[in-house]
């Protein structure tokens, strides 16, 4: 009997183990379930109040422009955004070849990276209705003395590819369609492929420095990058117009069709024309009317008199500051730039009015605004001991914004640099800061950005302010 009773006992101790054991395996494989379909969905974006967008560093997508989250697209899905009541995220996709794979593991709900519609990408997601149509077009350096030099064929028909090397991303539409246009005309095009590490733009910028001859981007990618770099010709056509769109997972029906309706409704807005005028319309430094006043000795600008004033009331130089008012708009109170800039100093939509600063405003408040963001700026470099020197973080950060420089300057002292040295140190991972190596690093916080307008620009405005400096005293 007590045998028995003692087998009953380990016969139970067993069964409780299985279930238990059984339990436990349940609740990690529930971990490893997928998420139910609604999270990939509408409903689970509301569950979490927050629309999460997979996006790239460039002009198109998404970047910071004078400590401003920027994109064509992220403004279009921030105002979707806005309608559905959420908060928008950004995720960074670093390699493009991994998009779609996360959209579909549910890391993020909508890719924005101009994404062209294509059969192959609509085998994997599901696009929306179109926002853009744009053709795809060849990346060269203009025709000049230096490239006949290099014996660099500058390409006015797609029939010249014949024999030459283009450098592309090699998943990506723009390798599809140079293997189809080897077919049409007849001869072998040498498609470099690189790995998606390398984006479009780094590539664009290539084209410029002379490390490779070709590549090629769509028009509206094309023609933003065109406004960076002087020396690149952006004209020659090589495809049809191909639809732009949003992407979405096959698992979010429902996000798909209120974003379809959405989307046709905000393209007949102006919101929708502002936003398109903003990145691919309004691509010159300054517009509207500039200024006819000539600087002469003892005078520099018609608004000396406030910029002295303010100039002694924050201990800035106003020579400086003119010099700058001069590179921003030339004078202009009513000049008009890239991504909405406006007025004398050029304040963004989203930094002007922290300072008082309007499109309206006269250039009284105008200047005086200005004032106060150099001031608040000048604080963040007082380790800067040399006067020189820290005018020239304070004119790159008024540029790039200060995060883009902080950037550079952890690379810098991270590269055995001097952190407080402009030229030659700090400029120098300025300029890398396009490059997938140096954005993706632990210490950049801002993401990409286009340096070499940036370095244009603090040179650009030292060297008038020593000009300026011999024409009137301070």
């Amino acid at each position: 009997m007590p045998q028995t009773k003692s087998r009953i006992s380990c016969l139970l101790l067993l069964v409780g183990c299985l279930i238990m054991a059984s339990c436990s395996e349940e609740k990690t494989d529930s971990r490893k379930k997928p998420l139910d379909t609604h999270d990939f969905d509408l409903p689970g974006i509301y569950k979490r109040g927050s629309l999460v967008i997979l996006a790239e560093n460039s002009s198109t997508s998404f970047f910071i422009y004078k400590g401003k989250k920027m994109g064509f697209e992220y403004e279009i899905l921030k105002e979707f955004a806005e309608e559905l009541g959420v908060k928008l995220e950004v995720k960074i996709v670093n390699n493009l070849d991994e998009i779609n794979a996360m959209l579909n593991r549910g890391e993020g709900d909508i890719i924005a990276c101009n994404y062209t519609v294509t059969r192959e990408r609509r085998s994997e997601i599901n696009f929306s209705t179109p926002f853009l149509q744009t053709n795809q077009v060849l990346i060269q350096r203009k025709l000049t003395p230096e490239t006949k030099d290099q014996k660099v064929t500058f390409i006015t028909d797609p029939i010249q590819l014949g024999n030459k090397k283009v450098v592309v991303w090699e998943h990506s539409s723009y390798y599809t369609r140079l293997i189809h246009l080897q077919d049409e005309i007849g001869d072998t095009i040498m498609i470099r492929p690189t790995q998606a590490q390398e984006g479009v733009e780094e590539l664009i910028e290539q084209v410029s420095n002379g490390v490779i001859d070709y590549t090629v981007a769509e028009r509206n990618v094309a023609e933003i990058n065109e406004r960076f770099y002087d020396n690149l010709d952006v004209s020659m056509p090589i495809s049809f117009k191909q639809n732009i769109a949003f992407g979405l997972n096959k698992k979010s029906p429902i996000l798909q069709k209120r974003l379809n309706i959405w989307l046709s409704k905000f393209m007949n807005k102006e919101a929708f024309s502002y936003i398109k005028r903003k990145y691919f319309e309004q691509i010159n430094s300054s517009l509207g009317v500039a200024s006819n006043f000539k600087s002469r000795r003892g005078s520099i600008s018609p608004f000396d008199a406030i910029l002295k004033v303010e100039g002694a009331k924050y201990n800035i130089d106003w020579r400086l500051v003119a010099a700058l008012i001069y590179h921003e708009s030339k004078f202009n109170p009513n000049a008009r730039a890239f991504g909405g800039a406006y007025g004398l100093m050029q304040f963004m939509p989203g930094t002007g009015p922290k300072f008082g600063v309007y499109p309206t405003s006269p250039p009284e408040v105008q200047i005086q605004g200005g004032y106060k963001y150099l001031s608040r700026i000048t604080k963040l470099w007082t380790a800067i001991k040399d006067d020189n020197e820290r005018n020239k973080f304070i004119l790159a950060s008024y540029n790039a914004g200060a995060g883009h420089i902080l950037d550079a300057q952890r690379l810098a002292e991270k590269k055995g640099l001097n952190p407080h040295v402009w030229e030659n140190n700090v400029e120098a991972m300025v300029m890398n800061l396009g490059k997938h190596a140096y954005y993706t690093d632990e210490v950049v916080k801002s993401g990409a950005f286009r340096g070499n307008i940036c370095i244009r620009y603090v040179r650009g405005i030292t060297a008038r302010y020593e000009t300026y400096k011999t024409l009137v005293k301070r």
